[in-house]
């Protein structure tokens, strides 16, 4: 399979400010080949990234301005062939059990017992994917990038972050390690980055889209962590900018279609 993707960002940014783009997809030593430019302007002229190594192959890219200016990212890469599976590590297992903060397993550690009782494993998995699924309404623009899996719960409706805290929130509740993972999306309507899931289900890191908007054999990894704090695309770490405009693409060489939910799919 050949994926190909690109991101365009736009942001005007005051003097001093330091951005962290997590844009760049993980450079996994299983793909056939991958090939990628990044571009970052200030008002037109060409700026300094600086890359930083993340947890899982993820990469950082780190743009500072002294002056401010109109700050423009443009990556595109494209991706043959499959990702090794997911390495599992014991640490990883401990990390991914525990609460977070968008993620509070253990405020809704009633509400996953009562409604998923004594599910395990596979089982458990696909009903926790399914009543997120059915519980939140996707609409776009319904939360703040400060609601977490209890205020998602509340409002009963959010986007693919918003998901895939609950979801993340009900397995761990059930003693399940799960993670939230960041990724180019073919197929995706509509599109943009999207969020997903990881469980540890069966001795393999399987993944599971609570929206259901995207085949999941198609994804591509970004990044990877405990929840948004770890996979959010764009972070200011000082200074301020106002965020002007966001074009994702992803496509594949070959129509996707979604396995049946109750298959269950390595993320690669």
């Amino acid at each position: 399979m050949k994926r190909t993707v690109s991101a365009h960002l736009l942001a005007t940014a005051q003097p001093g400010t330091k951005l962290v783009y997590a844009i760049a997809p993980v450079k996994d030593p299983g793909y056939d080949s991958f090939e990628e430019e990044l571009i970052a302007t200030v008002d037109g002229v060409p700026i300094e990234v600086k890359e930083v190594p993340d947890f899982h192959g993820g990469r950082f890219h780190v743009v500072e301005t002294e002056e401010g200016g109109v700050i423009q990212l443009d990556y595109s890469a494209t991706v043959v062939g499959q990702a090794e599976v997911p390495v599992v590590d014991e640490a990883d297992l401990i990390r991914y059990i525990r609460p977070s903060r968008y993620c509070e397993s253990d405020t809704l550690l009633q509400t996953a017992y009562a409604n998923f009782g004594k599910m395990t494993g596979k089982e458990l998995f696909n009903a926790a994917r399914t009543w997120v699924n059915e519980e939140l309404a996707y609409v776009s623009g319904s939360s703040r990038g400060t609601d977490s899996a209890v205020n998602t719960l509340l409002a009963r409706r959010g986007v693919c972050r918003d998901f895939s805290h609950l979801l993340v929130s009900m397995l761990r509740a059930k003693n399940v390690p799960a993670r939230m993972v960041a990724v180019y999306a073919p197929q995706l309507t509509p599109m943009d980055f999207h969020a997903v899931v990881e469980a540890y289900i069966d001795g393999e890191w399987r993944v599971a889209d609570a929206t259901g908007l995207a085949p999941r054999q198609g994804l591509l990894r970004i990044a990877t962590g405990e929840d948004a704090t770890d996979t959010a695309f764009l972070s200011t770490v000082r200074g301020s900018i106002v965020f002007d405009k966001i074009r994702v693409t992803a496509e594949a060489d070959e129509e996707l279609t979604d396995p049946p939910l109750d298959e269950l799919v390595i993320l690669r």
